[in-house]
């Protein structure tokens, strides 16, 4: 165990009297002294330890004044991860800073403190929750990337100290919590869901008492033992030894439990993979039952058993078997009975990769495995695509118009997107067309990124950097046109199912809001049902909107889907389903509008709030000119008044608001 020399003490208790004296003019001085103490402490477990108990005295002397650490309750647990990442003095504050949350917990601080215990408490189960990672000690390669050994030394102390001091007891409940909402999302990339996995089975111990306890023992058991055989067996590979040895009546149970699990969870595991080979190829009756199939999509297997077969032959291995899900979930929406969709796969499965691609293809996965190629992991990221077409993200990207893109042609071109991906994979570029004028990818300059996180799925590691370059080149010839470039961008992008009515409220050269009560008028005469006629959507609505801080405040802007608009079938309230690609649907917006992904009628992969809060952070759609125009009367002033309130008194205060109605 590393020691503390007796000399950094005395240097940390040197500078902490300077600072209990310094003067307004010198304060800044020596708060960044004593920072540098707080650093080099913490890289023991003595000093963090000795920080810990010398927190809330240093909080009274003013170390946190002038920071974004003042005031506790103002402090989001979502931020600690990216301040811990940030270095020293920045995570110097950090570490300080939670180690005075700790305190008070304990009920350390003094009757005048501005925050309870209980209140403490709460804070730093979310941070624990936020950040397991650093709990375990089981660093992403982004936080590997971003922290020097030094740094990870500093988090490893701060929060074993954590962990000592409050348990994971307090975290099971939420941890529980956040694994089912993450996999009520389906995403198509299970990274985060299955670490979580991995650090409850390694880390935590679960009696089944508590109702916790058993949520996290079902989602450690969907990945580790999904089957009575599973369960027995140390490896997928000892499990295919012992496969071989099951009666029909076992074989069954085994693929009943594979498919109860898989479906519940939306997450594959290697015995899945390993049973589905075998069954593929000795007993096809039980690849239906193992992949958790409803009547229908039993019924699209037997009609198109002979080419999905063919398909699991050449692209299943025991190492690509994420891409199940995905299969299972194309027969339940009937695509092999598209004839486009079988011809485009056929070519998918005879394409040459491209080399560059493959690098592309790989560099997506975390470990590939020698056993899979470039193809198998690209057609398995394909079958996740058109799967899940709400299940796609966008990484650590600003790539949210293509991610939107991959989501809409999944959902409603599957053809042209398995073409597109044909295209990519073997030429290494992508053609489409803006206005009169051909764009190819591989002759454009750069996009709205210059090095792609390939946290990603295949289909997106190799499709986004050229649809990148082609909707900032659509985006640059559009401007300075007086309007919003979407509302040509996006019918040239997505598809002739744009809707040619557009409405922005957003004055770029002016950086301004116009008639934002006309803005909103229309959006509730084209899609409320009340309002509307009681019309549905048919195609998703590419849509801007203002994202904003947990307190209201602008924060940028993003581009997400609005699917449909619905009553909540719970409170029979209207909702706006939507998909937003940022790879979790769920935040804090502020003003309490907070988008759920489960429990408000939403289906996989949706996030939805109710309508008037998701009008009051839309900049720009698209709607349908003549129909929203005999509707416009219908809209009651009241429910625009409260748009414009919530609006207004948020993002609305870095903006200047021209009251003018427009003829829009």
């Amino acid at each position: 165990m590393i020691e503390t020399p007796e000399r950094v003490f005395n240097n940390f208790e040197t500078s902490f009297e300077e600072l209990k004296s310094a003067t307004p003019l010198t304060r800044k001085e020596k708060t960044q002294r004593l920072a540098s103490q707080v650093n080099i402490l913490s890289l023991t477990k003595a000093g963090i330890l000795f920080l810990y108990e010398k927190s809330l005295e240093l909080e009274a002397a003013g170390f946190f004044d002038d920071t974004p650490w003042k005031e506790p309750k103002k402090l989001v647990p979502s931020l600690v991860k990216g301040t811990l990442r940030a270095g020293s003095p920045t995570s110097d504050f950090e570490v300080l800073s939670d180690l005075r949350m700790l305190a008070y917990s304990n009920g350390l601080g003094s009757d005048e403190a501005t925050i309870s215990s209980e209140e403490a408490q709460t804070y730093l189960d979310e941070i624990v929750v936020h950040n397991l990672e650093f709990v375990f000690e089981e660093l992403t390669e982004e936080s590997r990337l971003a922290m020097s050994s030094q740094e990870q030394k500093k988090v490893f102390n701060l929060f074993r100290l954590l962990s000592e001091r409050s348990g994971f007891d307090n975290i099971k409940e939420n941890l529980a919590l956040e694994i089912k909402l993450t996999c009520e999302q389906r995403p198509i990339m299970t990274r985060k869901a299955r670490r979580l996995i991995h650090m409850v089975k390694n880390k935590i111990s679960l009696d089944g008492n508590e109702e916790a306890d058993r949520s996290l023992q079902f989602y450690v058991d969907s990945v580790n033992s999904p089957s009575p055989l599973a369960q027995k067996c140390e490896s997928s590979e000892e499990y295919a030894i012992k496969l071989a040895d099951c009666s029909e009546s076992e074989l069954k149970d085994e693929a009943d439990s594979l498919g109860r699990f898989l479906q519940a969870t939306g997450l594959s595991n290697g015995y899945l993979g390993v049973f589905v080979m075998k069954a593929n190829h000795e007993n096809p009756d039980l690849v239906p039952l193992a992949l958790g199939l409803s009547p229908s999509g039993k019924a699209e297997w037997s009609h198109h058993q002979k080419r999905v077969s063919n398909l699991i032959e050449q692209v299943l291995t025991p190492h690509n078997y994420q891409c199940l899900y995905g299969l299972a979930m194309m027969l339940e929406k009937s695509l092999f009975a598209r004839r486009a969709v079988r011809a485009s796969l056929n070519n998918l499965l005879l394409a040459k990769i491209h080399s560059q691609i493959q690098k592309r293809i790989l560099k997506s996965v975390i470990q590939p495995h020698d056993s899979v190629t470039a193809k198998q992991y690209l057609i398995g990221a394909t079958f996740g695509m058109l799967g899940q077409p709400l299940g796609v993200g966008q990484g650590n990207n600003a790539t949210c118009q293509s991610a939107r893109g991959l989501s809409m042609w999944s959902q409603h071109s599957p053809a042209k997107l398995i073409n597109m991906i044909i295209t990519i994979a073997t030429q290494n570029s992508l053609v489409m067309r803006f206005e009169t004028q051909e764009l190819e990818s591989i002759k454009l300059g750069k996009g709205l990124i210059d090095k792609l996180d390939y946290n990603l799925d295949a289909v997106s590691a190799i499709l986004v950097p050229h649809l990148d370059k082609v909707y900032n080149e659509m985006m640059r010839r559009a401007t300075h046109r007086g309007e919003d470039p979407h509302k040509w961008v996006n019918p040239a992008l997505y598809g002739s199912w744009i809707q040619m009515g557009f409405a922005g409220v957003y004055d770029y050269l002016t950086q301004s809001i116009h008639d934002f009560k006309g803005f909103v008028r229309i959006f509730y005469a084209g899609f409320h049902p009340d309002f509307n006629g009681n019309k549905k959507m048919v195609y998703p609505n590419p849509v801007g909107i203002f994202i904003t801080s947990n307190r209201g405040d602008m924060v940028g802007f993003h581009a997400i889907s609005l699917l449909r608009v619905k009553q909540n079938p719970n409170t029979g309230e209207v909702r706006c389903y939507f998909l937003n690609p940022n790879n979790e649907g769920r935040q804090d917006w502020g003003q309490e509008i907070k988008p759920t992904v489960y429990g408000n009628g939403e289906r996989a992969g949706e996030s939805s709030l109710p309508f008037h809060q998701f009008v009051a952070r839309v900049y720009a759609f698209h709607y349908n000119k003549l129909e929203v125009q005999q509707h416009l009367e219908n809209v009651p002033q009241p429910e625009i008044d409260k748009v414009y309130e919530l609006a207004k008194v948020s993002w609305g205060t870095s903006y200047v608001w021209h009251e003018t109605p427009r003829p829009w």
